[in-house]
């Protein structure tokens, strides 16, 4: 079954057993009520007619002029008095409910029947087995008891009006009901729709993107649905940008791989054929073989990252001392390139622990980069210093080529490469970066770049925590 046929029998299910929940305690709720309501009037007739019984006794001294006290109460029933009634009931549209043919048994205080009003017992028969609404009739003149007065013996005061009201209230109600749940087919419908078909537009995506196609979703709301699609037309830009930086690379990695095995292939032919000394051409093909060495290096570097088996081994050391290394080591190329490679460190660094090959490797990148990317009388400062005694920066700035703005957010990509260094010739795989920024957030620092456009320079900011 699909999820939208299960969300509408979801929905209507739970309304129809509402409805029906609701109408079966509706209706008995009300029922009880009425019945409580009903015995409460007939308690109040039956004590009115006790009190006009008594009346009637004390004035006539004894039960003969009884008949006219129920005639004139309403419970003598023969077919004129039937038509009358029944001529006021229709006229007296305010009167909420009639009267149904009450049964009124009057007993004397010896426990003989008095008056049946509707005959099913004689004068004088004893009165057993009576129920209904019992009071006590009194002579008022000398206040004692002189029999009972038996009011809807066979409960029938108001019956069939509680009964009519009773059916016309569930017929109501199953209506109502009946309404309520075709209301509720149609929320289910809307409702299922609107859920399922981003549901199916995503399902139908995925199967696009798994056939080599790019699609997006179309975004129609702002709630968690529109909010998916977001996140998945967001992960198709990341997925193609991907892609882009993935062709870039085998397109990066062929001409990394091509030019050094190039020229070892040519040193090698040289060598054989005369034309080169074995000096030359081993200094040449050495030269290749680490170039090649440097790129495995970066992609097994870029693999660790990626698995997270990335493992630092942390020692106490001097922060100063490695910055002082790493200027040293790169000293040579700075000249060759004939670009100036200073350092200015605070003498305040405290010494912190850090994994210094790792750390090695990530100032390695990032001065590499900005000697590649100075013209010949640039300059390069590494500098570093204190921030709210937390925290070590170290600022790597060059007077270079620069960044354009637009490619400042994508510097930390992997195999992301600028047009400038492309056009520049400036060799890499875009990995550096990339790899540098895992080995600073694996110290739990941060880097950032900075650049005021194109022919401004860079500055390469780390900061690292220092020691709690």
């Amino acid at each position: 079954m699909s999820l939208r046929w299960r969300i509408m029998g979801s929905t209507v299910f739970v309304v129809v057993l509402t409805v029906l929940a609701s109408v079966s305690v509706g209706y008995y709720a009300t029922q009880s009520r009425l019945g409580v309501l009903v015995d409460r009037i007939g308690d109040d007739e039956a004590v009115q007619l006790a009190r006009n019984l008594s009346r009637e006794y004390t004035a006539a001294g004894g039960w003969e002029t009884v008949d006219r006290v129920l005639s004139e109460t309403g419970y003598i029933y023969d077919g004129v008095r039937e038509r009358e009634r029944h001529e006021e009931s229709e006229g007296e549209s305010s009167e909420l409910f009639h009267r149904d043919p009450i049964r009124v048994v009057i007993v004397g205080s010896n426990g003989r029947v008095v008056r049946d009003n509707l005959s099913e017992l004689l004068p004088g028969t004893a009165a057993t087995g009576l129920g209904g609404h019992r009071e006590t009739v009194f002579d008022l003149t000398t206040n004692q008891p002189v029999g009972h007065v038996y009011m809807d013996v066979n409960n029938e005061f108001l019956a069939t009006e509680s009964h009519g009201f009773l059916n016309t209230l569930l017929y109501i109600t199953v209506i109502g009901g009946m309404l309520t749940v075709g209301v509720a087919i149609l929320l289910a419908v809307w409702l299922s729709k609107r859920i399922t078909a981003p549901v199916t537009a995503l399902t139908e995506a995925t199967q696009a993107i798994a056939q080599g196609g790019t699609t997006r979703l179309p975004i129609t709301s702002s709630d968690e649905l529109g909010k998916m699609s977001v996140s998945f037309n967001r992960m198709i830009s990341t997925l193609e940008t991907q892609r882009d930086l993935r062709k870039r690379l085998i397109n990066d990695v062929s001409h990394e791989l091509n030019t050094p095995l190039s020229v070892i292939q040519l040193e090698a032919k040289g060598l054989r054929d005369g034309l080169q000394t074995p000096e030359s051409a081993s200094d040449h093909i050495i030269q290749e073989v680490d170039r090649l060495r440097g790129l495995v290096t970066d992609l097994n570097s870029l693999a660790e990252t990626d698995y997270g088996e990335l493992r630092l081994t942390l020692e106490a050391g001097s922060i100063c001392e490695l910055l002082t290394t790493e200027v040293d080591r790169w000293q040579p190329q700075a000249q060759a390139r004939q670009v100036a490679l200073s350092l200015e460190v605070s003498t305040d660094l405290p010494d912190m622990d850090f994994d210094r090959m790792h750390l090695s490797q990530a100032l390695g990148n990032v001065v590499s980069n900005a000697i590649h990317c100075t013209e010949a009388g640039g300059n390069i400062v590494l500098r570093a210093g204190l921030e709210s005694g937390e925290t070590v920066a170290i600022s790597i700035t060059d007077d270079g080529i620069g960044i354009h703005a637009a490619d400042l957010p994508h510097v930390f990509d992997r195999f992301y490469r600028t047009d400038q260094s492309r056009s520049r010739g400036i060799g890499g795989t875009g990995l550096g970066l990339a790899i540098t920024r895992a080995i600073v957030e694996v110290h739990g620092g941060t880097i950032a770049v900075a650049s005021d456009g194109l022919g401004q320079g860079v500055t390469v900011t780390i900061r690292l925590p220092l020691n709690e």
